[in-house]
Parts: structure tokens; C-alpha cells; sequence
């Protein structure tokens, strides 16, 4: 997490399915579809400003105020714990990041408009030249 952000074990809510993934015959019998859950409005690990920033902009993604993900690409409940909990740092991560700094507009320099202007005129003056022959009189 961002600043060493940490989030409290007990407010991570972990179900465990049958995983539709890979696996085989053992996908079957092992429960190794992890759900997390994670509900950012209550969470301790927030001040009150990055609580507000995380709930702005995940405030698509939350369902009944809880952010959920899903991960169920290996065969080990352990690797898709991780692989559940590494996604959600990085949601976390992108939701807590602060705003960019808004754009200075700047102006163009008066030497670049100047090299600008030149180019239009030479790019002119060589189109001119592509003009038709004019045929002449002993045709």
C-alpha cells in the first residue's frame, strides 16, 4: 500500500467456492475460489480524506459498499488469497493516489511561431511550383 498503508486483517472478509477454473477432477472437491471483500466506508486504515478520495472513485465498483474481487486463476486456494489480496492493493493504491496537478496552459514561444510560419511558406511555395506546365506556342 501507499506510505506503508496497511489495512487490519479483520476488516478483509474471505469466502472460499468451487473454482470453475483450472484444475480438473481436483477443481471439483477443492474450495479454491477466493472471494475478498472490503468495505472501504468503515475501514480504520483511512484517514478522512483518502476515505472520501477511495469512495469517489470506486464508487462504481462497490456492491452493497463493499469492494469485491474475485481471483480463481490457480489451482491453490493459498496463490489465489495472494493474487486476490495483491489486486485489491492495487485498486487501493490507484483509488488513494491524489489528483494530478492541473495543466498550466502555456503559450508558444515567439521563435517557434516564427519557425512554424516559415515552414507553412516554404511548404506553400513548393506546392506552387507543382502547378501545370503551360504548353507552348510550336505544339
Amino acid at each position: 500500500m501507499p506510505h506503508g498503508l496497511r489495512i487490519p486483517a479483520t476488516e478483509l472478509v474471505e469466502r472460499f467456492s468451487r473454482s470453475a477454473g483450472p484444475g480438473g477432477q481436483g477443481v471439483n472437491t477443492a474450495d479454491s475460489r477466493v472471494e475478498l471483500l472490503f468495505v472501504p466506508a468503515t475501514s480504520t486504515a483511512f484517514s478522512q480524506a483518502q476515505r472520501a478520495r477511495v469512495l469517489r472513485r470506486l464508487a462504481d465498483r462497490l456492491s452493497q459498499g463493499a469492494v469485491a474481487i474475485a481471483a480463481s486463476e490457480y489451482r491453490s486456494q493459498h496463490r489465489n488469497r495472494v493474487a486476490a489480496r495483491e489486486r485489491l492493493t492495487a485498486i487501493l493504491r490507484d483509488a488513494i493516489a491524489p489528483p494530478a496537478p492541473p495543466r498550466r496552459p502555456t503559450k508558444p514561444t515567439r521563435g517557434s511561431q516564427r519557425r512554424r510560419l516559415d515552414a507553412k511558406k516554404q511548404r506553400g511555395r513548393t506546392k506552387a511550383l507543382r502547378g501545370r506546365v503551360a504548353p507552348e506556342n510550336g505544339g
